[in-house]
């Protein structure tokens, strides 16, 4: 496998990641929203715990994708001095 398309495979799960994160992290909001118009507090909880893993893995996402982009960049450099 080629290291530019490895780069590749990390940015497009780093991308997803995000994507799945927010998308999770919307669907728990909503919970959050309709359970508090509710009263029922331990209806809240489990979304909003969720929503915390749903920020981790965002961030944890959002980490691949900057790893991903500075191999991008090194990888660049790599072949300006070679040229």
């Amino acid at each position: 496998m080629e290291p530019t398309s490895s780069v590749g495979s990390a940015l497009n799960a780093g991308v997803q990641g995000i994507q799945s994160g927010l998308e999770s992290m919307s669907q728990h909001a909503d919970q959050v929203a309709k359970a508090s118009s509710s009263g029922k507090v331990e209806d809240v909880a489990k979304p909003l715990v969720e929503m915390v893993a749903d920020r981790t893995q965002i961030e944890a996402s959002v980490k691949v994708v900057q790893a991903a982009d500075a191999m991008t960049k090194t990888i660049g450099s790599l072949l300006d001095v070679t040229a």
